[in-house]
């Protein structure tokens, strides 16, 4: 049997870390057995996907030396690789499932399934669907088609006994069939489940081994169920080490910088950071930190990989890219590629006409700039607390600057302006005097710079979020408590509570 993975990101956002974590031990665990390697896109879910996203995707797999046999891009024996684009086998293999007894139309109502829930958190019932659709007759059937109702289409999950699998790091997990809801696998949309678009994309792919995140364990009885009810064959499922921030908990964009772009703009070696991540759950023999991609392919060893969680050590990353710096770049060689990174025609032609009338010497060129050329900026409570503004109310402030711009889906540089005039009503604060010094100090960390909303267009989407995370860290980040307050806020669009 050929050993064949494949990673299978959504295009709904820019490329996450754990992107590049999972690409990374599907592509070495593919070649160390002289296998293959695929990229599938996931984008049924139509509302969020963009072909921008999908395109980042390959930009960061391709920047951390990764490539695939087969893929959208590059095509294969088993395409169309784009889920949007394999519609008509989802719906088929479903209603397969629908005439031999094994799933079912389920007509229940939005307003239902809310009920349910209301029901069981206050009887301390059983979660999830109470599959009061399961046996309908035909004759019910018809009668709600006859009405119009929408449906989804169903598993009929076992109601008793249990699924056992083999992961190949954790040894046996079993679920109670009692604990797996009726899964929805076809939506009133005729768009599939993930879960279903997953397991019929794996077989027909011919995927021996599913190489993914700790967090997809509890799915995989879900998974195992599907295989059954086709009567295909399970493939290995190998779950990898969640990563995790500093705190202990799973990384997460509200806390840490995980688009990969951040890291590539931020000047870190492709092949450090290559490194780093092959060092998140994994150990190499006599405990090696510095090694090629080539050299992990040959040693390769699924009893290597950790069982506990995997920590997002950036002082780590650090120590490991100053060691590519210094063994891997000469010294006559460091300047270019400095220059390359960020000192290059095409972004310099861009930052200086916004600095052209504000210097009095090419001296004063690095004391208006230098926030473009650093990871790590010197906060102070007088930076990011102007006209006295408390710090967990500057917080604040920045954390739902952080919820429009992402609501816009536009990091841009008008975007900035027109939600910090909105900040600015919401807050009740000064737009001139409070809202705009604060946003120097967060992404300049300075009272004065070039124009601040050209230069976030220059800053960019993924080094502007670290930049607000890390002013957020500064002032003492949000508690617990207060985010949520915060959350029931920003949705009403009444602070009123919050700034009194």
């Amino acid at each position: 049997m050929q050993v064949r993975t494949r990673i299978a990101p959504s295009p709904t956002g820019y490329p996450h870390v754990g992107t590049l974590y999972m690409a990374l031990f599907n592509y070495i665990f593919a070649k160390h057995h002289g296998g293959k390697f695929l990229l599938r896109i996931e984008d049924t879910d139509q509302k969020r996907s963009r072909p921008e996203y999908e395109i980042g995707t390959y930009e960061s797999l391709k920047w951390i030396g990764l490539t695939w046999d087969e893929g959208p891009d590059v095509g294969g024996p088993y395409g169309p690789y784009r889920q949007s684009e394999r519609t008509e086998i989802y719906r088929k293999t479903v209603y397969d499932l629908l005439r031999a007894g094994k799933a079912y139309k389920c007509f229940t109502t939005p307003e239902e399934l809310a009920e349910m829930r209301l029901v069981a958190q206050k009887t301390g019932g059983r979660q999830g669907y109470d599959r009061r659709h399961r046996n309908l007759s035909q004759e019910e059937i018809e009668k709600f088609e006859a009405q119009g109702r929408s449906f989804v289409i169903r598993l009929k999950v076992p109601l008793t006994g249990e699924v056992v699998f083999e992961d190949a790091v954790k040894g046996r997990i079993s679920a109670p069939c009692a604990d797996i809801d009726d899964q929805v696998l076809l939506k009133s949309d005729a768009f599939p489940t993930y879960h279903l678009a997953n397991v019929v994309d794996d077989v027909e792919m011919k995927i021996s081994h599913v190489i993914r995140g700790d967090e997809w364990i509890s799915s995989t009885p879900k998974h195992i169920l599907i295989y059954e009810a086709f009567g295909f064959k399970p493939p290995t499922f190998v779950h990898m080490p969640l990563l995790l921030g500093m705190d202990g908990k799973k990384l997460s964009k509200r806390k840490n910088p995980t688009s990969a772009f951040f890291y590539k703009e931020s000047g870190y070696l492709p092949e450090a950071f290559r490194n780093f991540l092959t060092l998140m759950g994994y150990s190499m023999p006599g405990d090696k930190e510095i090694y090629s991609l080539d050299e992990m392919i040959e040693r390769f060893d699924l009893k290597r990989v950790g069982i506990s969680g995997a920590v997002f050590d950036m002082k780590k990353l650090d120590w490991i890219n100053q060691q590519y710096l210094i063994n891997s770049i000469p010294e006559n060689q460091l300047w270019p590629r400095i220059r390359e990174w960020g000192f290059n025609d095409a972004f310099m032609g861009k930052l200086m006409p916004l600095i052209h009338t504000r210097i009095k010497t090419f001296g004063d060129f690095m004391d208006l700039c230098h926030f473009f050329f650093t990871n790590h900026l010197r906060y102070t409570q007088e930076l990011l607390c102007p006209k006295g503004l408390k710090p967990e109310t500057s917080a604040s402030i920045l954390q739902t600057l952080i919820w429009m711009l992402d609501d816009r889906e536009d990091w841009s540089g008008t975007s900035l302006e027109l939600c910090a005039k909105e900040l600015a009503d919401l807050f009740g604060v000064n737009f001139k005097k409070e809202i705009i010094p604060l946003l120097f100090g967060t992404f300049m960390a300075s009272h004065f710079g070039p124009p601040l909303f050209d230069s976030f267009n220059l800053l960019g989407q993924h080094r502007g979020r670290a930049r607000l995370l890390q002013a957020i860290e500064f002032l003492g980040g949000i508690s617990s408590k207060r985010l949520k307050l915060l959350e029931e806020a920003y949705l009403s669009k009444n602070f009123s509570a919050l700034c009194s």
